[in-house]
């Protein structure tokens, strides 16, 4: 792991056009390497786009590996490079980041996982504090130069799923915007069977119920590619009116909602290796094939 980070601070010094054309390169080597989680991505695209053509679907596969890798490489630009390469690089829509109106009242920025949500992250991070869930890395060197990376900027608050949701709330009712990403299967606790592109899927109910909790304001966020490996967008959507509501269901399903329509308008960048319908109700079959 070592050498793969000596390897992504080298070329963090190239040009965005060169390390994202070797993303590509390396994310098309990793759709005929990894067959595991090749037929993960395509039995969530044949779950959610049935469509599209088989075909169709492969192609997508491939152009999302292509964009998962790229985005790794490409993170060593978020890691080490200057403030003013990164702001060169990252056009925020409707632009500039709303730092005035997520830090007026609790705010949850609701940040799906599309491959360059650490983007996001670090457009918010140049220009304002923040808090978000972090999962500890396997790889200690990895978990310091992730958790650096992200705290390189402006002060954050990171936690973990074992430290319980009442550091978030504090962070919260501190006027401390929470980065989260709300739609991974983490099982059935905390979660309800909301459709997801027509599938049932494990949904975590967070997002409603904290806002509930806090009177927290969401607001969503995206991060995606430029054009021709000029950058990222980061799109900050209008806070949610009337949300959550008193059915928290309801506002979950909402928000499925909301990423269907996201994924829809960049679909190779969403992050497909998941296996978002792993859990399953009432002892229905598993939706992905056996590895043998």
């Amino acid at each position: 792991m070592k050498l793969v980070l000596g390897l992504m601070w080298l070329l963090h010094w190239l040009p965005l056009p060169v390390l994202g054309r070797f993303g590509t390169f390396t994310g098309s080597l990793l759709f005929i390497a990894l067959r595991a989680r090749r037929e993960i991505t395509l039995t969530n695209l044949r779950l959610c786009m049935p469509e599209l053509t088989e075909a169709e679907r492969v192609t997508l596969a491939r152009q999302h590996f292509q964009a998962y890798a790229r985005s790794i490489w490409e993170r060593g630009i978020l890691w080490w490079a200057s403030e003013a390469r990164l702001k060169r690089l990252i056009k925020v829509e409707p632009g500039p980041v709303p730092v005035a109106e997520m830090t007026a009242k609790p705010t949850i920025l609701l940040c799906p996982h599309f491959v360059c949500l650490d983007v996001a992250g670090a457009s918010i991070a140049m220009v304002a504090s923040a808090s978000s869930m972090y999962v500890t890395q396997k790889n200690a060197a990895f978990d310091q130069v992730l958790r650096a990376g992200r705290a390189r900027f402006k002060p954050v608050k990171l936690f973990t799923r074992q430290d319980g949701i009442k550091p978030i709330l504090r962070a919260l009712r501190d006027k401390l915007p929470y980065f989260m990403l709300p739609d991974m299967d983490f099982g059935e606790k905390d979660a309800e069977f909301v459709p997801f592109f027509g599938i049932d899927a494990a949904t975590l109910t967070a997002t409603a119920r904290i806002a509930a909790t806090t009177g927290a304001q969401v607001m969503p966020v995206i991060a995606t590619f430029l054009p021709n490996y000029q950058g990222w967008r980061v799109k900050f959507y209008p806070v949610w009116d009337n949300y959550p509501g008193p059915d928290m269901v309801a506002a979950t399903r909402r928000m499925n909602e909301f990423i269907e329509e996201r994924v829809r308008e960049a679909p190779a960048e969403y992050f497909w290796t998941h296996k978002r319908f792993k859990t399953r109700p009432n002892g229905e079959p598993s939706l992905y094939p056996r590895r043998k």
